[in-house]
């Protein structure tokens, strides 16, 4: 299994570590955990795709990000163990690697490279986070959501090659772009008129990925 994060790590060392985890399944529609659940256990995600969500303060559920094979949540707990601040939840069969906070944190003391892997983890948060502030100030909508749906192609892709169907709603891709479904179904209607995507219920069918990276420049 490929995973950036892992790239502070020696083979050796990135052997125990993944001997320490506990391998978890889940199945598509199962909540990993929930929002305010107790928080102290980092997961890989190993096989599938989960979605981050969070309930706003008018109620609602919101969709934050989708996250690949790879790619870590949770970090936060090893820090500092607190509530989970969101809710994750399988979008298809997933599998991750589980370790708990006190297994780590014997893991650092003996091999201190450990904690290259959780800075990192952090850090890009950190860079995601940071990215995904500056679009929402100082990027238009439109590109906003087309520049959402390039990711979402590339998050479902496979080989480094973008997916050409994008399974999830408009009002996901809204969430995630941080506009209203309207913003959004108005979007990539205009980008559907122009033959470069087709929607479906449930998903997006990507026609013309070149075209729609000049859209979202």
């Amino acid at each position: 299994m490929e995973s950036p994060i892992l790239a502070a790590l020696t083979e050796t060392e990135r052997r125990e570590f993944l001997t320490l985890a506990h391998r978890r399944r889940f199945a598509k529609g199962e909540v990993l955990f929930h929002e305010g659940d107790p928080g102290d256990t980092m997961h890989l995600l190993v096989k599938g795709h989960v979605a981050i969500r969070i309930s706003t303060p008018l109620g609602d559920v919101a969709t934050l990000r989708i996250l690949r094979p790879g790619e870590f949540f949770g970090e936060l707990a090893i820090i500092s163990p607190s509530p989970r601040s969101a809710t994750v939840v399988a979008l298809d069969v997933v599998e991750t690697l589980a370790v708990h906070k006190s297994q780590l944190d014997e893991l650092r003391a003996r091999l201190p490279a450990v904690d290259g892997v959780v800075i990192e983890a952090l850090a890009t948060e950190v860079r995601r986070l940071a990215g995904a502030l500056t679009d929402a100030l100082y990027l238009p909508s439109d590109k906003r959501v087309l520049r959402r749906l390039q990711d979402a192609a590339e998050i479902f892709g496979r080989d480094d090659t973008p997916a050409d169907v994008v399974p999830l709603t408009q009002e996901e891709l809204a969430q995630i772009a941080g506009v209203t479904r309207e913003t959004a179904n108005r979007i990539l209607r205009r980008a559907e008129e122009s033959g470069h995507l087709r929607m479906a219920r449930g998903k997006v069918e990507i026609l013309d990925h070149d075209a729609l990276a000049r859209l979202s420049r």
